[in-house]
């Protein structure tokens, strides 16, 4: 038989996306929002299925914290590493996922999904994702209010070598017009 607990999360103050910001020492990341990388492992691994055989080294491991605010968005990018996402405080976060089966650009042959990260297990939110290597993603806020505070863990650990941004001409031809990719292209 399984114990019945509640939780209650008590503050004498509602942060807002600012103060954590600025607590946080947060700063602008290239696809949108805001982080700061929170740890690298000591150890570094050997990646030659990142790197084409280049062998080059990745720490095993990285952490960020990564906040968006208002109507800012995680633009559709993709890493060469699994990503896993944490739910941390602030309003849910809808990420969508586009797992194209031909590597060189997305067309007809695609899954799209969407995932919520958010604390309300009850309304199917998840406070953990992992985003696969390889699949095109970003993320934005429900509402063009609030701000979500989550961190992303990366193995092997994240480079920006390893980053790329999509573009609507280079990689999503057929999906460009769709509306929830169109909203999470670089303008």
């Amino acid at each position: 038989m399984f114990a019945q607990w509640s939780s209650t999360i008590s503050t004498t103050k509602t942060l807002t996306a600012d103060e954590i910001i600025k607590k946080l020492n947060l700063s602008p990341h290239p696809e949108g929002g805001w982080y700061k990388r929170t740890y690298q492992s000591e150890e570094e691994i050997g990646t030659p299925y990142i790197d084409r055989g280049q062998n080059q080294k990745r720490f095993l491991k990285t952490g960020i914290y990564y906040l968006l605010s208002g109507n800012q968005k995680s633009l559709l990018h993709r890493i060469k590493s699994d990503e896993m996402w944490h739910f941390y405080l602030g309003d849910p976060l809808t990420l969508i996922e586009i797992t194209p089966l031909d590597d060189s650009k997305l067309d007809k042959d695609h899954k799209l999904s969407k995932t919520v990260l958010g604390p309300n297990l009850l309304n199917n939110e998840v406070p953990q994702y992992t985003v696969k290597k390889g699949s095109w993603f970003g993320g934005y806020l429900e509402r063009n209010s609030g701000f979500c505070l989550v961190g992303c863990t990366v193995s092997p650990g994240f480079d920006f070598k390893d980053f790329e941004m999509a573009s609507p001409s280079k990689h999503l031809s057929d999906l460009k017009d769709h509306p929830i990719v169109q909203n999470l292209l670089p303008s």
